[in-house]
């Protein structure tokens, strides 16, 4: 087995990672950044090619690529393997990894709530369309209605305009008055106001509705036609694909693992990205979402921190602040409605890996019951799909997480003990 040794180890390549990996390589100390993927920039930057990138993506990737630092790309954190250490699948193969400092920058990923009809081959994630798209899924002239919540629900119309796909609608389950209010805000962020407004401009000549979210999605054997509500009506859509995001969770899991308080679904950390444990840092959206730069910011507060440079870390902490004054108005405009919670019916699938539907989960009382009777949560995703979803239906909280947190060779777990 693999076994290597580094001062900074932090695991995720997205903006807060990347940030954190070049501030960290930059003080001198030796830096490894661990991601899945076989390229740096995470779901947001992800699989884009160097001509398409944004510039801030081009200008942050350049920097990791020029800082010193060590890319374990291809490479899956299994768990924690004792203190200081990580054990970890690199290309298929055990090994291991230790550190004097971590960082846990492993962003979030998208909401996916239940309701008739969502598990029909067509039905997505918006962002995850937009993923397969880029890397090559035909869409040109496939009729898409895009709904759920955020800014996210624009970005991906836009990006699959781009590639020819035809936008019947973009339900929005927020209010008008609350858009207009977080985008009155973003004139204090000129970057944002305007990207906005480009956005809105792309936008003018698809129909966009407000307070309106699916109920069913229907089809024989794939997604056939959509109907969508506003509470007072409803109406339908002939189309090929739904996707939906109903907003951003954390990818809580790997802290979750090692120890880390986790508070209002984040992790806890405190002015300089230090968790409760000693030498563990977490940045980015697995501390709260943000976007983009504000894990760019946390990152470069942590990585500063972990190489000892917290005077470095000092200059930031007004963009933090800013940062999450933005993330709260985020959150606060963009709160789901309590309808979107009662959505599925009694024989609507929730888990899908373990085919358990609603009618069963209603009989218990907390996730551990269900998972213990059900096997809810205990299938291929480990309850990232469900575990969710079952949290806005009921409430209930993801109480602990067991290695490894993702599947991992036999072989592999053998090779540790």
């Amino acid at each position: 087995m693999n076994d290597s040794k580094f001062d900074v180890v932090i695991v995720g390549a997205g903006p807060a990672g990347i940030a954190a990996a070049c501030s960290a390589a930059e003080c001198g100390r030796s830096v490894v950044l661990i991601d899945e993927t076989p390229w740096p920039g995470g779901q947001i930057w992800r699989g884009r090619q160097t001509s398409s990138r944004p510039k801030v993506a081009t200008q942050w990737i350049d920097r990791l690529h020029n800082s010193g630092a060590t890319v374990l790309d291809q490479t899956t954190v299994i768990g924690s393997a004792g203190p200081g250490l990580l054990l970890a699948e690199s290309k298929g193969r055990p090994c291991r990894v230790r550190w004097d400092k971590l960082i846990v920058a492993t962003g979030a990923r998208e909401l996916f709530l239940p309701f008739p009809g969502w598990t029909l081959p067509g039905v997505t994630g918006a962002g995850g369309l937009l993923n397969l798209v880029k890397n090559g899924w035909p869409v040109a002239g496939k009729r898409v209605v895009i709904a759920g919540s955020g800014p996210l629900l624009l970005a991906a119309a836009d990006g699959l305009l781009k590639h020819g796909a035809i936008i019947v609608e973009v339900a929005e389950q927020t209010s008008w008055s609350c858009v207009a209010r977080f985008g009155v805000g973003l004139c204090r962020r000129p970057g944002k106001f305007f990207q906005a407004v480009n956005l809105k401009f792309t936008m003018r000549n698809v129909p966009c509705t407000y307070e309106s979210w699916p109920v069913r999605a229907d089809g024989s054997e794939k997604l056939q036609h959509v109907t969508l509500t506003n509470g007072q009506r409803t109406w339908h859509h002939d189309c090929d694909f739904l996707a939906c995001a109903f907003g951003l969770v954390p990818n809580i899991e790997l802290a979750l693992c090692l120890g880390c308080e986790i508070k209002n679904g984040f992790v806890d950390v405190d002015a300089r990205q230090q968790t409760g444990v000693k030498d563990i840092y977490c940045a980015g959206e697995v501390t709260g979402i943000a976007g983009a730069d504000g894990a760019l910011v946390e990152g470069q507060i942590a990585g500063y921190c972990a190489a000892g440079a917290d005077h470095r870390a000092e200059a930031l902490a007004g963009k933090r602040r800013s940062w999450h004054r933005f993330g709260s108005d985020l959150a606060k405009a963009f709160a789901l409605r309590p309808e979107l919670r009662v959505l599925a019916e009694d024989q609507t699938i929730v888990c899908r890996c373990e085919d358990v539907a609603l009618g069963c989960l209603k009989t218990f009382s907390n996730w551990r019951e269900a998972k213990l009777h059900s096997r809810c949560g205990m299938g291929p995703c480990q309850g990232r799909v469900c575990g969710p979803a079952v949290k806005e239906i009921f409430g209930w909280e993801l109480e602990s997480v067991r290695p490894p947190i993702s599947p991992a060779r036999v072989a592999s777990l053998i090779a540790e003990d």
